[in-house]
């Protein structure tokens, strides 16, 4: 009470003209969650609190959260955000981490032990560009389900390679490797920078990975004068990925001295390139051990068209699915009562490498999403039935797999199966293909209509044409590996450098992702199979 008493002399009522602020005490911890219908009400709490000490015995701690959006609230301006933050996708995966913190989920070690309990919220990443978080259901017993939404974090583009200086013509250019199936072209002429991550030597010795970001214009893959390529638009734009992708950096120095060339040809580097990362990262050149840098667009994502209905953004393939995803688990279980009634696991994946087939410790192909099911599992019973109890789990667990889809072009409509051409501002696109390059089935695409239909929230329908390839995601890959129940679906897009897809898409997902961790459990009772 002393707790309570001293938090009513703040009169939070004369911090805020609003009344969508909900205060509530915890009996069982000493702290209070401040809950609000919208961000701003938050941000006018904040200012209105100013340097207040709130310090008392018992200690006081304060956990802000904005709990009961109602369905008129948009997403799409804090999409913006986290698509601007997450050039990278160390750097998206570091953006979740802090908003799951700040969400009051608890961050978990995977070299330790866990301890669990029914009502908490958990998270892990692995090599910071992987992560999944996790809600237990406060009525979650041994072999009831995971309700999982697994997307992934990176995105086609230009990485640097091992040794990335080069020099041509007088001019410093920066060797990089291709990553992913993207449209090298659209990257030509455009305002590029670096961002990643760096190990570090420390003066211990030890070594420790920073996070950088240059957001300046660095550099640039100019294209070739029509004058000199006089058959360009008539045969086509075709660079040689190997000899004429390399972003220009600089022009050359003089050389001061031969001793200061001959260690410039030797670095890996171009040391104009590092002293920038140092005034970057506040060190010392000989304290970077390794760099690891993507090329990335410097152009902000934002809205756009005649009636700002699109967003226009790189990156978009797959952090707009990453994001909603995140932003509904949050949100599915911000109030202490969303988890009351649950009887499963919400989960969020967030995987690497996707992209390039996702073969590798932090990628879809590992087993980091069923191992972290199996030691859930271990914590919340008697390991001596974790076997059978995580095969149960398996069996009453469903995974939605989003990732962007093909929206139809409008200038080449003829690539899409005449019915099947999802458009933008449709709602979420369930994709299909008899190859199983999807793994949607007809049950799986049901189910995930069954939960749409109450909202109201519309849905598409996708297959390639018959007489084209079909691409495939992180669906299928984990599908196969324990046989999960699973629907692939995403939001429709276009695929350049820029992508764009439509704003209310965003909002469509996210609340039809908010719905599935709401309603999936009574929904799928409904529904007898394997009986």
């Amino acid at each position: 009470m002393a707790a309570v008493t001293r938090f009513h002399l703040l009169q939070p009522s004369t911090l805020l003209k609003s009344s969508s602020i909900l205060f509530r005490y915890h009996h069982a911890t000493p702290f209070f969650t401040i809950s609000a219908n919208n961000n701003a009400d938050l941000r006018q709490f904040r200012r209105g609190l100013g340097d207040r000490n709130l310090s008392t015995i018992p200690p006081l701690r304060i956990v802000v959260q904005v709990l009961n959006r109602d369905s008129s609230h948009s997403i799409v301006s804090d999409l913006l955000d986290y698509l601007n933050e997450s050039w990278t996708h160390f750097h998206a995966t570091a953006e979740a981490k802090r908003q799951l913190v700040a969400a009051g989920f608890h961050l978990l070690n995977e070299n330790e032990d866990w301890e669990l309990k029914p009502g908490g919220r958990y998270f892990f990443t692995r090599n910071m560009s992987s992560l999944v978080a996790f809600a237990i259901g406060e009525n979650y017993s041994i072999g009831n389900g995971f309700h999982v939404i697994a997307a992934h974090t990176d995105s086609p583009c230009l990485k640097l390679k091992p040794k990335s200086a080069s020099s041509k013509s007088g001019y410093l250019m920066v060797n990089v490797q291709t990553y992913g199936g993207g449209l090298w072209h659209t990257w030509f002429d455009r305002d590029l920078s670096l961002a990643g991550r760096v190990i570090v030597r420390a003066e211990d010795g030890s070594f420790s990975h920073k996070l950088v970001k240059i957001k300046r214009p660095l550099l640039r893959v100019p294209a070739l004068a029509i004058h000199l390529d006089r058959t360009v638009n008539t045969d086509g734009f075709k660079p040689n990925l190997e000899t004429q992708l390399n972003p220009l950096l600089a022009t050359e120095a003089d050389k001061i001295s031969e001793e200061k060339s001959d260690a410039s040809s030797k670095a890996a580097h171009h040391q104009l390139l590092m002293q920038i990362l140092t005034e970057e990262l506040g060190c010392q050149v000989e304290d970077i051990a390794n760099i690891e840098l993507n090329v990335c667009d410097t152009q902000p994502s934002c809205l756009g068209g005649a009636n700002d209905e699109f967003i226009f953004s790189g990156r978009l393939d797959n952090l707009a699915s990453s994001f909603c995803a995140l932003r509904a688990l949050i949100d599915a279980c911000a109030s202490p009562d969303d988890l009351l009634n649950e009887h499963a696991i919400r989960m969020v994946a967030l995987f690497d490498n996707e992209e390039v087939g996702s073969d590798s410790c932090q990628g879809a192909g590992a087993p980091t999403m069923f191992e972290a099911m199996r030691r859930i599992i271990d914590c919340l019973g008697q390991k001596i039935v974790a076997e059978c109890g995580f095969a149960r789990a398996i069996h009453h667990s469903f995974l939605v797999s989003a990732d962007m889809a093909h929206g139809v072009h409008p200038n080449f409509v003829d690539k899409h199966e005449e019915n099947h051409r999802p458009v933008l501002q449709k709602g979420l696109v369930i994709k299909h293909n008899a190859n199983q390059r999807y793994a949607t089935s007809g049950i799986t695409s049901f189910l995930f209509k069954e939960i749409a239909e109450p909202h109201n929230l519309p849905t598409q329908e996708f297959i390639v044409r018959n007489d084209m390839g079909c691409g495939s995601t992180i669906g299928p890959i984990l599908a196969s590996g324990v046989g999960i129940c699973t629907v692939d679906c995403g939001i429709a897009q276009g695929y350049p450098c820029t992508e764009i897809c439509g704003k209310e898409d965003v909002d469509i997902a996210y609340k039809h992702f908010k719905a599935f961790y709401r309603t999936f459990s009574s929904i799928d009772r409904k529904l007898k199979v394997d009986f």
